[in-house]
């Protein structure tokens, strides 16, 4: 099956000579196959399109793609949003007494299939909606086919946590309120216990900052009865701590009902799922939905590439974590050198202990929200200046700020060319491709949506010349597949370039593969921070301790996995005081 897709953000026909139909080979023969609309979006005739692809190299706003589907599925979409637009296959089973996570990359349907299986959309496979009892005669001998019956006679309620949490700060209420309204269970005060909400309660939802408005939104789902719960990535702008305790309160949930979730943080979905279904396919083009896996082996197949039921591989190349290893030797050259460094804002107080960055090592730094990571990363790159302590050895220092700014007047291309040469080969390859920013060059900055941003920020960080660079949470916003690549590019850059880097985040396992050395920061939130170097695996340790999580290394390809709450595992070491297994 040949898909062709016309991104209408991106088609500017009234700006552009129109050579998508001009060049078209079978337009030439006297048939229409790319025709300008009365909407003047290019329309596509995938029954007369012979994927010759001169249409998507000629566009110059990079809106058309035309892919074909994997051979071995043969099958009908289950719906598509309009002519050229995105497909989705399969719908994923929710099931009773379990928590079902959506795994795979940004735009390729895990939201639409949340909004069907709610109810919120009805399928349209292709110009016409398909009826219910047709749609449950697709599924018909499948878990999924009880939950479609009990939609269609409108008997299952449903709630949905949304993706975008901004919207409760448009609400003229305080949380407290707020929480009250939802309050149908009865047991708002063991929740707000739970999630750490008390001390904004009495605030104004518009006052809340993002983790605060993601931890009321997941109260407020959580308090609401339900047969089935949608929860759409509940980790944004938490920290480790704030994820794994959302994701406690979240199993909670499947012991009367149904649970989906959407999760980009493996290390969270790896602790809350009991079952997983990838998605993969093209983003914006279509998506397809794998088969139910148990959580270790959907992830696996994940990192791994290769859907083995389906016989596809979604991804050229495996993820192992065994091979983050460092290009800093022991007796490497120290790039960056600091005291004891104290800072004092308002009634906060930071302290950190003398550390250093050695030529090619990449620092993680971790702790909960508010213990001083972004203040020290400022300290660094001078944008504030320590009460006392000072940095002993210092070098030229590119900084990507936590709070990325759109404000740029001008496109992607125009903002990255202020600092590199963004056609050269070496750009492309190193940046360019494995950001995957081609599509993004002559889009405007101000109309990025948040993960678009974000690898442009990373970008814009990268191109600038340094002997350190300083990234403070650029996992935000991003999909699992870019969190990997990221890292992955991230090791690379400062091997080839013999530079260094500190990366801020709450991303265990990004961290896990792109550490060699941790700085962990520990303290009382918003009041004291204080911060030390440490062994990479003991500085999990010690932060996972306080946190009551274990993680061992998964066999097949090394990567650190949550541990289920109690079980033989969790026991066993925390016994032996591994929180962190090597």
């Amino acid at each position: 099956m040949r898909i062709a897709v016309v991104n209408k953000k991106l088609c500017k026909s009234e700006k552009c000579s129109l050579e998508c139909i001009s060049v078209c080979p079978i337009n030439r023969t006297g048939k229409k196959c790319v025709v300008l609309g009365e909407d003047k979006f290019s329309k596509i005739d995938e029954g007369l399109c012979i994927g010759c692809g001169l249409c998507v190299k000629k566009c110059p706003y990079k809106a058309i793609q035309i892919v074909n589907t994997p051979e071995q599925l043969k099958e009908s979409p289950i719906h598509r949003f309009g002519k050229n637009e995105f497909v989705l296959f399969r719908l994923p089973f929710p099931v009773k007494g379990e928590v079902i996570g959506l795994l795979g990359p940004n735009g390729v349907g895990k939201t639409t299939a949340l909004n069907i299986l709610s109810g919120k959309i009805k399928p349209k496979p292709e110009n016409e909606e398909i009826e219910m009892k047709d749609l449950i005669k697709l599924f018909r001998g499948t878990e999924l086919q009880n939950h479609l019956e009990q939609l269609s006679k409108g008997k299952l309620k449903s709630v949905i946590k949304p993706q975008q949490v901004d919207s409760l700060a448009k609400l003229n209420e305080t949380a407290e309120s707020y929480l009250d309204k939802n309050n149908e269970k009865g047991n708002k005060d063991e929740v707000i216990k739970q999630l750490g909400l008390a001390p904004c309660l009495n605030r104004k939802l518009s006052q809340l900052s993002g983790g605060e408005l993601q931890r009321v939104s997941i109260a407020a789902t959580a308090l609401r009865k339900a047969d089935i719960y949608y929860i759409d990535e509940p980790s944004s702008y938490l920290d480790v701590y704030q994820r794994l305790e959302s994701a406690k309160l979240i199993r909670s949930l499947a012991k009367d009902a149904a649970v989906l979730v959407v999760e980009h943080d493996l290390a969270t979905l790896d602790f809350v799922a009991d079952r997983i279904h990838v998605f993969y396919g093209v983003p914006g083009v279509y998506g397809i939905v794998s088969k139910p896996y148990s959580t270790k082996n959907g992830i696996n197949a994940f990192l791994d590439g290769y859907i083995r039921e389906d016989n596809v591989r979604i991804r050229n190349e495996s993820i192992d974590f065994a091979l983050a290893k460092s290009a800093a030797e022991s007796d490497s050259e120290i790039y960056l050198e600091w005291n004891q460094i104290k800072k004092k804002l308002d009634t906060f107080s930071l302290t950190v202990e003398p550390g250093y960055v050695k030529k090619s090592e990449i620092l993680g730094v971790f702790g909960s929200n508010a213990l001083g990571k972004t203040t020290f990363a400022k300290i660094l790159a001078g944008e504030l200046e320590a009460d006392s302590g000072e940095i002993t050895k210092k070098m030229r220092i590119s900084y990507k700020a936590q709070y990325i700014s759109s404000d740029f007047n001008g496109t992607v291309s125009d903002l990255l060319s202020t600092v590199a040469d963004i056609y050269s080969e070496d750009y492309k390859a190193e940046i360019i491709r494995p950001l995957s920013l081609e599509r993004l060059l002559e889009n405007d900055v101000k109309t990025l949506s948040g993960g678009e941003l974000q690898r442009v920020a990373i970008a814009f960080c990268l191109s600038r010349k340094a002997e350190l660079y300083l990234l403070d949470e650029p996992s935000a916003f991003l999909d699992s597949e870019q969190r990997l690549e990221t890292a992955k590019m991230l090791r690379k850059f400062c091997e080839l370039h013999e530079c260094s880097a500190m990366v801020i985040d709450h991303d265990l396992l990004f961290l896990s593969y792109l550490s060699d050395r941790a700085l962990l920061f520990e303290g009382e939130s918003g009041i004291k921070g204080h911060a030390k170097e440490l062994e990479l695996k003991d500085g999990f340790n010690e932060f996972l301790k306080k946190v009551n999580i274990t993680f061992r290394r998964d066999p097949e390809n090394s990567r650190p996995r949550a541990n289920k709450p109690d079980s033989q595992k969790d026991n066993e070491q925390k016994k032996s005081n591994m929180y962190f297994h090597v």
